[in-house]
């Protein structure tokens, strides 16, 4: 027996034990102008198997809709969204074509192509489509990210350039330490030498970090990651 379409005021009143889908949380299908939530079963099934097909994200646009909020954006008084069974999904992460196919191949019957908002609406139902498709790419979709390049907290220019930042600030802070105990009481005047002496090694360690930089820099460049 199929479950139940529930309908709920809010998304945070949705019991957990109902959600059971994995890559999705309630907020992405709740109504984006009031929260409620319609929850089809039927249609969240399809979407989880959609994205176990394509194996990436779907970046869902919109999904149910409220009547008051279908209205306010124009929606059609008959649109699925009112049912929580339609889905719109960018296409900045998919292939349109690998996309359509995909969702047709997991039962989505309703297809509306909205190339210039770049989207996709799809439905459970019944079978038809509207809209000018998107144009064919000339090339695959590229990969999320080059692995060639080097993540930005792993950087070795980024390394050396915080440690002579880090360096700078600590001989500041040294220096002007100093000039507040050379206005203190006799009894911490011995300190004032040694805090000369830290100075000075903040300052090598800036100076190395300046260096550490700078070769990091011309070797990535050498090795081609710019």
């Amino acid at each position: 027996m199929p479950e139940p379409v529930r309908t709920f005021r809010h998304f945070r009143d949705l019991p957990a034990h109902l959600w059971r889908w994995k890559n999705f949380s309630p907020p992405e299908i709740a109504c984006r102008g009031t929260g409620a939530l319609k929850l089809d079963p039927i249609a969240m099934d399809r979407l989880q198997g959609l994205r176990d097909r394509l194996e990436k994200p779907l970046i869902v646009r919109s999904a149910y809709r409220s009547p008051e909020h279908n209205r306010a954006v124009g929606g059609a008084t008959r649109s699925k969204h009112l049912d929580g069974a339609a889905f719109d999904i960018a296409m900045t992460n998919h292939d349109p074509v690998a996309f359509e196919a995909a969702a047709r191949e997991v039962g989505f019957l309703g297809f509306g192509f909205y190339p210039r908002s770049g989207f996709m609406h799809i439905d459970l139902g019944p079978a038809r489509q509207w809209g000018e498709r998107f144009p064919v790419r000339a090339t695959a979709f590229a990969a999320e990210t080059p692995p060639a390049r080097e993540a930005l907290a792993e950087s070795r220019t980024l390394r050396g350039a915080g440690a002579a930042g880090v360096a700078t600030v600590g001989a500041a802070g040294v220096e002007v330490a100093q000039e507040v105990l050379a206005e203190a009481q006799g009894a911490v005047l011995p300190l004032v030498p040694y805090l000369d002496t830290l100075r000075w090694v903040f300052i090598a360690l800036a100076l190395g970090g300046i260096a550490l930089a700078v070769w990091a820099r011309v070797d990535d460049w050498k090795r081609g990651l710019r």
